[in-house]
């Protein structure tokens, strides 16, 4: 199936580059230069991915991050030239799946653009099993949303991919390098504190009490497990 991109950029040349890249490898891609333009054309058309940039000419382009993600689990990469710590955690914390500078060679992002897509494909496979139940979750592999006790929660894909992950091996401490790896991608260049800050989303959003965590824990030194009801202690 053709995967239709939106790309949210006022630099046209960047745009021109970009477009022409991402047709070549058989992407339909659209492009807006302001907030409004990408909001009206959003509203109108369905997107399978938004590369954005954050410094836009009629607003914060966080502020925009997080108004899509907060009505669609569409895929998100910023891809800016602002090369700042606090920005990036920003956009990670408003729901971004990747956060990248613009100096990114073209052929890392299609590796990273098709390595996204793969693992949504891999959840869409077994549509007969696609519905799992484990302790108070039920998950939708084929929907990618998960509910609790009832309550739908909402996840970027990057979220869900990190909670499928940790939930199908209860009790196993992964190590933020082996996350990192395993969910971002052997050619992700980010700061390894990526993962603390979708463990922290992760639990704000499933936790009862993010301070009092009941599912997600951590091994001090080690990394982050899943902790199945009545199980005992965390594998090393």
């Amino acid at each position: 199936m053709i995967k239709k991109v939106i790309v949210i950029n006022k630099d046209t040349s960047f745009i021109k580059g970009l477009k022409y890249s991402l047709e070549h490898e058989g992407f339909i891609v659209e492009s807006a230069l302001t907030i409004k333009e990408a909001t009206e054309k959003m509203k109108k058309y369905d997107y399978d991915l938004v590369i954005m940039d954050i410094l836009l000419p009629d607003g914060n382009g966080l502020l925009l991050l997080k108004a899509i993600r907060g009505n669609s689990q569409v895929p998100i990469i910023v891809l800016s030239d602002k090369n700042e710590e606090m920005t990036e955690i920003l956009a990670l914390e408003y729901g971004a799946d990747d956060y990248l500078t613009k100096s990114i060679n073209f052929m890392v992002l299609k590796a990273k653009i098709k390595a996204l897509f793969r693992r949504i494909n891999m959840n869409n496979t077994g549509k007969d099993k696609h519905v799992v139940k484990i302790d108070d979750f039920i998950i939708n592999t084929v929907g990618r949303r998960i509910s609790i006790n009832g309550r739908n929660v909402v996840l970027t894909g990057k979220e869900f991919d990190l909670f499928y992950l940790l939930i199908s091996n209860p009790g196993r401490v992964f190590t933020r390098e082996e996350l990192l790896e395993t969910i971002w991608g052997y050619e992700y260049f980010g700061d390894i504190r990526t993962v603390d800050v979708h463990i922290r989303r992760l639990r704000e959003k499933i936790e009862e009490d993010s301070r009092n965590v009941e599912y997600i824990h951590t091994k001090w030194g080690k990394g982050y497990y899943f902790k199945r009801k009545n199980a005992g202690v965390a594998l090393e």
